[in-house]
């Protein structure tokens, strides 16, 4: 609901104290967002650059591609095409997009998936510096994320557990 796909069926999401279900709102409300998704959106033909550039231009941006590619780890990839990179690599590849094209909100699907302990802990420092910056991020994570002054919520299990089978033979 939060990016927008969907609508709620009981109360507003208020921006601004404007519901964004209304259209204008909701144009003005995207622009502010930066949604991460697990499905990664790498052109696999464009190299590392050409990939955050993309966004960037579309954005209006330029010059920010490299330093946060630089950031990410994948300087040295930087001209490889896409297709080469592992998922690890693929997921800093998202995160260099988010920085180069730098919205006050983000919206992160399992961020964390894929990147080993060193990409985590980039992960945790762009989350840390982007909140420094006043920026508001939103995570939806089954793998911890050291994030200072979070708030976690647990939602319920929208469906039971499947026995396995230790838990038939118990």
């Amino acid at each position: 609901m939060l990016a927008g796909f969907s609508r709620p069926s009981a109360g507003e999401i208020l921006w601004n104290g404007h519901d964004v279900t209304s259209p204008g709102v909701f144009q003005q409300y995207k622009l502010q967002l930066n949604w991460m998704s697990l499905k990664d959106a790498v052109k696999e033909k464009l190299t590392v650059l050409e990939n955050v550039q993309w966004f960037e231009l579309l954005e209006g941006k330029h010059g920010r591609s490299a330093p946060a590619i630089e950031l990410m780890g994948l300087g040295r990839l930087m001209n490889d095409k896409a297709r080469m990179l592992s998922m690890g690599q693929r997921k800093r590849l998202q995160l260099a997009r988010l920085l180069a094209i730098d919205r006050p909100i983000w919206l992160l699907d399992e961020p964390s998936v894929a990147l080993d302990s060193e990409g985590v802990k980039l992960l945790e420092y762009i989350i840390a510096e982007h909140r420094k910056k006043g920026g508001i991020v939103i995570v939806a994570t089954h793998l911890p994320i050291e994030i200072e002054d979070s708030m976690n919520l647990r939602l319920p299990q929208r469906f039971p557990r499947r026995k396995t089978l230790v838990d038939l033979v118990r």
